[in-house]
């Protein structure tokens, strides 16, 4: 079981009861589940690469890819959480929140009520702020994003500031201000950071 468990800035931890859902009992620190996360992740992305194309704009859908990405991992991939945290939606109104957001985004895209990037961006915070899982949601967020861009859109992914998000540096201290603003309705930090190169 993980003892030396060091969450970076941002990060949201895993109740006693979601430290349970971890298959891999041998993992003991951070940098192990990282690694692991990331070869269930790399399995996600060569599954997509083969699936056949469907409507991503689901719940089933949604749910699906966080499977992929975590399945081989934690017990409770691809379930909504079931605790609180201190951020994001109640849990038991996680579903509403993202029928919600799934229906907003159909609509934005048919009445052309943001540009690409901003539907996309928008979506991007929703998912994020309503913390769908009890861990995951950045990378399934970004994931998720990049597919919508990509298959609904026709636009390029997003670069993400082409750097490590997950790391601890100036990279992921922009993408978790630009979110906090987006809390608050100003998307402009968080468009210019996904589009943003080195």
């Amino acid at each position: 079981m993980v003892n030396n468990f060091q969450y970076p800035p941002g990060s949201t931890p895993l109740d006693p009861d979601e430290m349970e859902g971890l298959k891999l009992g041998h993992i003991t620190t951070r940098e192990e589940l990282n690694r692991f996360e990331q070869d269930n992740i790399n399995e996600a992305l060569q599954w997509l690469e083969n699936r056949r194309q469907s409507d991503i704009l689901t719940e089933k859908f949604v749910k699906t890819l966080h499977k992929k990405m975590f399945g081989k991992v934690w017990r409770w991939a691809g379930s909504f959480r079931r605790s609180g945290k201190n951020i994001g939606a109640d849990w038991p109104q996680i579903p509403a929140q993202l029928h919600t957001l799934l229906q907003d985004v159909r609509y934005w895209i048919e009445h052309k009520t943001y540009s690409s990037d901003e539907i996309a961006v928008r979506f991007h915070h929703k998912l994020v702020w309503t913390h769908l899982f009890a861990n995951g949601n950045g990378r399934h967020a970004r994931l998720m994003t990049d597919l919508f861009l990509k298959d609904v859109l026709k636009q390029k992914p997003f670069t993400w500031n082409v750097g490590d998000i997950e790391g601890e540096d100036q990279i992921r201290d922009n993408y978790l201000e630009s979110l906090r603003k987006a809390d608050n309705h100003d998307y402009s930090m968080l468009l210019d950071f996904v589009r943003k190169s080195l």
